[in-house]
C-alpha cells in the first residue's frame, strides 16, 4: 500500500488526509500539534460562565488582562482570548522577521482555523480567472467539503456573485440587529444597489443550525469567541478526528519539520522534523510528501531544504493577503432595546460590493455586537470613559462592525527568504511584504461605498473610528509557489505538484495565483481534497 507523509493538521492537511485515505493511500500526518484546553462548563450561557465560574476575570481577560484590547496600542477591534492562546502558541526554535506586515502563526492541533469565524464562501469565474482550475474542476470537491464540514446558507443576492451549488444546511436564526438590517436593505434593495452597487445577504457559515454528523447543533449560548464547547462551529480538528479513525492513519504530533532530503533529480526521501519534547531527530519516508502547514510555513520547508542541501538561501515572490477594514456602526433603529448575549456571536450577514473589475469585487461580513468585548468600541468614542460606558448602554443592541476585505495580487517584490541559523539554531523566516500602489485608492472608494450604503439603511458610521489593518491581519497568506500552466522554477502544476520535486504535493494556499476578497478556507479545503483525489492514484481493496 502507497504511503504519504503529510505536513500540518490545518484546515488543508485533514482534508487532504481523508481524501488521501479514501482513496486507499497510508497517511502519515507530522504536527506539531498544540491543543486545545477542555472547554469549561461546556453547557453554561456566556452570563452563566461570569456567574458560575470561580474567577471568571481570568478566564474572560487573562492572568494580565492580556485579553483586553486597547485602540490605542492594537489596530483590530477584536482580539483572541486566553482561551485561545493554544492557536497562536509557537515552538521556542522558530523564529521570524518581517516588514510591512504583522503574520500570524499557528501549529495547533487543527491550524488557524481553530480560531476562525466560519465563513465559508465558493469562488465564482472571475475569482478563478487567474487559476489554471475551472470552477468545474473544484465544483465536486466544494460538495465533498460541505458534506464533511456543515454549511448553513441562504439563497439571496449573494448568490450571483457567490455561487450555491453545495450541499448545503439551513442557515442559523439571524439575531435581531441583523434582522432589522435585511428588512431596511429588503426596502431600499434597488437604491443601494444602483447607487452603490451593494448587495446584502446571510452570510455562509460552517456553523450548524442543527445536529449534524456526530455534531451538536448551535445552542445560542453566546461564548463563540471563547470556543464552542459543543463543536457546532466546524474545526479541523473534527476531520483530524475521523482520520485517527482510520486503520491507514498515523499522527505524529509534536514534531517540527525543518526540512526534506532529496536527491540530485529533486526527487524526495524523507521529511526531517524536530521532537520537541527531547529534541531528537526523527526521519519519515514515504512514496509522496504534502505540504500542507500555511502558505508562510510551507514556503519555509521548501526553502529550507534547498539550504540545507546546496548552501543556497533561496527566496520565493509574490506573497499575497487580504487588506481588511473595520467599519464600527450604529442602527438608529436598535438604540434603547435589549442586547441579549444568549445568541450567535459571529456574522449574521455579508455583503458584496461590485466594482468596475469584476476581480475587484469586495467582499464583507457583518458583527453586531452581542457578547463580545466593547471596551475597544467604548474607548474609541470621542468622550471620556465614563460618558462613553452611559452611552454604551443605551446604543450597544445598535452597534456592529462592517469587516471589509479586499483583494490582493501577486507581486514580485513581495517576498519570503530565510536567514540561516548558526549554533544549532533553526533558520529565521524573513517576510518582505510590498504594498500594492494602487490598495489605498481602492480601499477608500470601497469603504466610502459601504459607508453610505450602511446610511442609507438608517445607520451612522461614525466618523474618525474607521480601521484599516496590517497586511498580515486576516491570515489569508497565499501565492509564493504558484499553480501555472508554464512551467517555470518554484510553480506547481494544476494539480499541485512541484516542478521542483517531482513526488513533492503543495496543498495549501501556497499554490494559488491570486486572492480574491472571499473568505478563502472553504476554497482551501476544497482544493486540498482535490489535489489528493487528482495527484494520488486510487488503491485498489
Amino acid at each position: 500500500m502507497p504511503s504519504v507523509v503529510v505536513v500540518g493538521s490545518g484546515a488543508c492537511g485533514v482534508h487532504f488526509a481523508l481524501t488521501a485515505l479514501e482513496r486507499g493511500w497510508r497517511v502519515v500526518l507530522l504536527d506539531v500539534g498544540n491543543e486545545r484546553p477542555a472547554p469549561v462548563l461546556p453547557h453554561a450561557t456566556f452570563d452563566q460562565l461570569k456567574s458560575e465560574l470561580p474567577d471568571p476575570l481570568t478566564w474572560f481577560l487573562g492572568e494580565a488582562g492580556e485579553a483586553i484590547v486597547y485602540p490605542a496600542t492594537k489596530p483590530s477591534y477584536y482580539g483572541h482570548p486566553p482561551s485561545k492562546t493554544y492557536v497562536f502558541k509557537t515552538p521556542s526554535a522558530f523564529r521570524s522577521q518581517a516588514r510591512r506586515m504583522t503574520p500570524v502563526f499557528s501549529f495547533a492541533r487543527g491550524g488557524l482555523a481553530e480560531a476562525w469565524t466560519a465563513g465559508s464562501y465558493e469562488f465564482g469565474e472571475s475569482d478563478l480567472a487567474g487559476f489554471p482550475v475551472s470552477r468545474a474542476e473544484l465544483l465536486p470537491w466544494y460538495q465533498v467539503v460541505a458534506r464533511r464540514i456543515g454549511i448553513g446558507a441562504s439563497r439571496d443576492d449573494l448568490e450571483q456573485f457567490i455561487p450555491f451549488e453545495a450541499p448545503y444546511l439551513e442557515s442559523l436564526p439571524v439575531d435581531a440587529h441583523s434582522g432589522r438590517l435585511l428588512q431596511a436593505y429588503a426596502a431600499r434593495r434597488k437604491q443601494v444597489q444602483r447607487d452603490f452597487s451593494f448587495y446584502l445577504g446571510r452570510s455562509r457559515v460552517a456553523t450548524l443550525s442543527r445536529a449534524y454528523g456526530g455534531r451538536e447543533g448551535c445552542g445560542q449560548l453566546g461564548r463563540c469567541l471563547w470556543g464552542c464547547p459543543r463543536d457546532a462551529i466546524y474545526r479541523p480538528a473534527v476531520t483530524l478526528n475521523d482520520c485517527l479513525n482510520h486503520p491507514n492513519f498515523r499522527y505524529l504530533p509534536g514534531m517540527l519539520v525543518t526540512h526534506f532530503e532529496y536527491e540530485v533529480s529533486g526527487q524526495i526521501t524523507e521529511i526531517v522534523a524536530r521532537r520537541l519534547h527531547d529534541g531528537g531527530t526523527e526521519r519519515i519516508s514515504g512514496d509522496r510528501y504534502a505540504l500542507a502547514a500555511g502558505a508562510l510555513l510551507s514556503s519555509k520547508v521548501v526553502l529550507d531544504s534547498i539550504h540545507q542541501r546546496t548552501g543556497r538561501v533561496e527566496s520565493l515572490g509574490g506573497l499575497m493577503d487580504n487588506r481588511q477594514v473595520h467599519l464600527p456602526f450604529l442602527n438608529f433603529g436598535m438604540i434603547g432595546q435589549d442586547a441579549p448575549t444568549g445568541s450567535y456571536q459571529f456574522h449574521h450577514l455579508a455583503f458584496g460590493v461590485v466594482r468596475p473589475d469584476p476581480r475587484a469585487y469586495v467582499h464583507g461580513q457583518i458583527t453586531t455586537l452581542k457578547a463580545a468585548s466593547v471596551h475597544p468600541i467604548a474607548s474609541g468614542m470621542p468622550a471620556d470613559f465614563r460618558t462613553a460606558l452611559a452611552l454604551l448602554r443605551g446604543l450597544r443592541a445598535g452597534l456592529g462592525i462592517a469587516n471589509i476585505n479586499l483583494h490582493d495580487t501577486r507581486r514580485e517584490e513581495s517576498r519570503l527568504t530565510i536567514r540561516p541559523g548558526t549554533d544549532g539554531q533553526l533558520s529565521e523566516l524573513i517576510i518582505e511584504y510590498a504594498d500594492d500602489p494602487a490598495e489605498a485608492a481602492h480601499a477608500k472608494s470601497s469603504v466610502d461605498l459601504v459607508t453610505r450604503s450602511l446610511k442609507a439603511l438608517g445607520c451612522l458610521v461614525p466618523p474618525g473610528m474607521t480601521r484599516v489593518l496590517p497586511k498580515g491581519t486576516s491570515v489569508h497568506y497565499t501565492g509564493t509557489i504558484p499553480m501555472t500552466r508554464e512551467e517555470a522554477p518554484f510553480t506547481t502544476t494544476p494539480d499541485g505538484v512541484s516542478r521542483d520535486f517531482p513526488n513533492l504535493l503543495l496543498a495549501d494556499g501556497v499554490t494559488f495565483p491570486f486572492l480574491p476578497a472571499k473568505n478563502l478556507t472553504y476554497t482551501l479545503m476544497a482544493n486540498a481534497a482535490r489535489i489528493a483525489a487528482r495527484a494520488l492514484p486510487e488503491v485498489p481493496p
